[in-house]
């Protein structure tokens, strides 16, 4: 039998974007089952990032967008000022017509005598600030807003060649995927705007995750728990 090909050991530059996505989707989906079975369900809320950052971790090589950190000043003030404007719509657009269903308890950290569990915490801040904008990223503008305007080779179009179709439903889409949809729209615009602009995926993912490390102390010292 012969050897296989190097084309054979190949991994597809779609499903190394899509896979972590999918699987965080699919431990989201049956959350409520799993949790039912654990001691204390937080853990399992707290590890479903942990899980999808092993497989990013498989996959990192084939990442080559994300290996360039370097970006433009002007870029970097981009990231982090969209970051903060999407903290801010998080915050205000929280109740009533912004939001399509009503937030359940959300993740709370404080234990039954009244205290923060700091592993906790911790665990779910490192996959709420870091896993998460980096899996989404990847899938959303990476993948998905590059697809649609090149499904045959999405990894050769130019992130300001995106056009308003490609703009408009992987906005629509990120927002339908949160329960604040005003602020999900809000969201995924502007990271779209900051991977077009600066052309570095990189830019976008320090947005997110400016967003969701400042939500996450916003929450932390307010004791907003719905947030989380």
């Amino acid at each position: 039998m012969s050897a296989l090909s190097p084309a054979a050991h190949r991994v597809s530059p779609a499903l190394a974007r899509i896979a972590p996505f999918a699987i965080f989707i699919a431990l989201l989906a049956i959350e409520p089952l799993a949790a039912s079975q654990w001691g204390d369900p937080r853990w399992f809320t707290v590890l479903r990032p942990l899980l999808v950052a092993c497989v990013l971790a498989v996959f990192w090589r084939h990442y080559e967008e994300l290996h360039r950190l370097r970006m433009a000043p002007r870029h970097l003030v981009l990231a982090i000022g969209l970051g903060i404007a999407v903290f801010a719509a998080w915050i205000v657009f929280d109740r009533g017509w912004a939001v399509t269903r009503e937030l359940k308890d959300g993740f709370n950290p404080v234990d039954d005598e009244g205290r923060i569990d700091i592993v906790l915490v911790s665990l779910r801040l490192v996959g709420f600030s870091l896993v998460v904008p980096i899996m989404e990223e990847l899938f959303w503008r990476s993948f998905l807003l590059r697809w649609i305007e090149g499904p045959r080779n999405f990894l050769a179009v130019d992130p300001r060649k995106a056009g308003f179709a490609a703009f408009a439903m992987t906005s629509a889409l990120f927002a339908s995927e949160h329960s604040l949809w005003f602020a999900g729209l809000i969201a995924g615009i502007s990271y779209n705007l900051c991977f077009m602009r600066s052309r570095n995926l990189s830019a976008a993912v320090l947005s997110h995750a400016v967003t969701n490390t400042t939500l996450g102390v916003w929450i932390l010292a307010n004791h907003n728990w719905l947030l989380w």
